[in-house]
């Protein structure tokens, strides 16, 4: 009896259950990987404070433009051995854009305990979405299109804000991304298990920018409530 299940991706190719687990294997591992970079960006960012300039508009140009170049060129190297080099090098640069906000919760007393307390309900947000993609049985290609426009919404809004400076507009924008973010946790991951997605450095990606995001969210949530004494 033939165990290896057949699914259809979206060029109606066939993918077997092998091939899916094998790109789920790939991109845990790259995701994984992924983190060590972002971790040592962070740290060079706060150790120097090289991004302390990074304000307002400044910021914004700095970061969308370096992100949407990077994401770019790793999308156009997907399926080349230069991939991987410029995906770790996009998320050393996404840890070293963070390192601004990262040094302003360390700042607080509890500081370190807010950053573990960001990383530990990151990691259960993807724990929670990884376990429901393997038990969900419909596609969630449908959901891809709404999630988009719900991504381009927030950034329009996390745009405005910058300009009007609202604790209260970065508390709900905040709370947007956390939800929407996780939502696209649980799409990639699904997308993969279902053989939508054989392609692991863009897997990787995918979940890594929401990872990062809902992350970033969290932290900013409770950087607001943080002490500062």
């Amino acid at each position: 009896m033939n165990d290896n299940v057949f699914n259809y991706n979206s060029q109606g190719t066939q993918v077997s259950a092998d091939e899916r687990n094998k790109v789920l294997r790939n991109t845990y591992w790259l995701l994984a990987l992924s983190l060590l970079p972002t971790v040592a960006g962070a740290w060079v960012g706060v150790a120097t404070g090289i991004t302390q300039a990074l304000t307002g508009f400044m910021g914004l140009i700095v970061f969308m433009g370096g992100a949407f170049g990077f994401m770019w060129a790793i999308e156009k190297n997907k399926n080349s051995a230069a991939g991987v080099p410029i995906l770790l090098a996009f998320t050393f640069f996404m840890g070293l854009m963070l390192s601004r906000m990262i040094a302003m919760v360390l700042g607080k007393s509890n500081g370190a305990e807010l950053i573990m307390t960001a990383f530990g309900g990151t990691a259960g947000v993807f724990f929670v979405m990884a376990s429901l993609a393997s038990v969900i049985k419909r596609s969630l290609e449908g959901m891809g299109q709404w999630l988009m426009i719900g991504a381009v919404v927030l950034m329009v809004g996390a745009v405005v804000n910058i300009f009007v400076g609202s604790s209260v507009g970065m508390m709900v924008i905040s709370v947007l991304a956390i939800g929407i973010f996780s939502l696209f946790m649980l799409y990639d991951l699904k997308r993969i298990v279902d053989g939508g997605e054989t392609n692991y450095i863009s897997a990787t990606l995918g979940l890594y920018m929401s990872l990062f995001n809902v992350f970033q969210s969290l932290l900013a949530l409770l950087g607001m409530g943080g002490s500062d004494d």
